[in-house]
């Protein structure tokens, strides 16, 4: 992995994990989701009007988009249901953590890429430390009785989003293949904006959308400028680095996310979270070393 490539990975993981937090305080998560991307979209106009003109798309970059926008309607709704039943700490770790169990395995089979021995270490390091720090002290638990997982309604639409993070990280190595990494992140920002307003308006109303937006108008804005700028700069590393690479080194954002719910919304901090961070840190060292 390339340091210009891991230099955007980390970059990213510092404003995902600062957006996520602005998503968690939110009063209703569903509604502020929406609304910071329709303020991405709006504050973005411009960049996409000229991109779009520079850069004509062709008929398998449209596809792509359109795949891509229904992917990221998934996991923009589950992401705010997860956050509305769990802790920032234990939520964000689980759903970040499928991919890197995923990815690789489908990039290998799919994309035919191929994983250097250092690389491969450094992501089961990676997926053991995700795991240290969402089910430390439950193990056992989750060892006689797997189901439990299940019945924790944060961790089950942590673990479906975290699934959709999965599809849309294929989809969009190859998307950005066929179309310019930032007019691709606008059409996606865009048609997830458009595609998420009727269900928006009809489980939530205009009433609860006026007070959401009076209640957090500036971290709406805030992150609608985040949610853009980390999916950017991931997308321009997937153009210049492999996706079964990328993927897990963005899960340093795991350590930022815990941490910010430690220090900014008083979360627990306890063994299994100080080991899962440090393997997850050794884990992106691993991947930052291999060819």
């Amino acid at each position: 992995m390339t340091a210009l490539s891991l230099g955007l990975v980390l970059a990213s993981s510092v404003c995902h994990a600062a957006w996520n937090l602005l998503l968690k305080r939110a009063g209703n998560q569903e509604v502020f989701t929406w609304a910071m991307l329709v303020a991405g979209s709006v504050m973005m106009l411009p960049l996409g009007v000229v991109l779009f003109l520079l850069y004509p798309m062709s008929q398998t970059g449209y596809w792509l988009v359109l795949t891509t926008v229904v992917a990221h309607l998934l996991y923009f709704i589950l992401l705010g249901r997860a956050y509305s039943k769990g802790d920032l700490s234990l939520v964000y770790p689980v759903a970040r953590g499928i991919g890197p169990t995923l990815v690789p395995v489908l990039a290998v089979s799919i994309l035919g890429e191929n994983v250097a021995p250092p690389a491969a270490l450094g992501i089961s390091v990676i997926i053991a430390g995700i795991f240290l720090v969402s089910w430390w002290g439950r193990f056992r638990q989750i060892i006689a009785r797997p189901s439990v997982l299940f019945r924790d309604a944060g961790v089950g639409y942590a673990l479906l989003t975290g699934m959709t993070i999965t599809l849309y990280s294929l989809v969009d190595k190859q998307g950005v293949a066929h179309v310019q990494p930032f007019l691709y992140l606008y059409l996606l920002t865009l048609g997830s904006a458009i595609g998420m307003t009727p269900y928006v308006l009809y489980r939530r109303g205009l009433a609860e959308l006026k007070l959401e937006w009076k209640s957090n108008s500036w971290s709406i804005l805030a992150a609608g400028l985040l949610v853009f700028l980390a999916y950017g700069l991931v997308l321009t590393a997937l153009s210049i680095s492999r996706v079964s690479y990328v993927a897990p080194a963005r899960e340093v954002g795991i350590v930022l996310g815990v941490l910010m719910g430690v220090f900014f919304l008083k979360e627990p901090f306890g063994k299994g979270r100080v080991l899962g961070s440090s393997a997850i840190v050794l884990g992106l060292v691993l991947i930052a070393l291999s060819p």
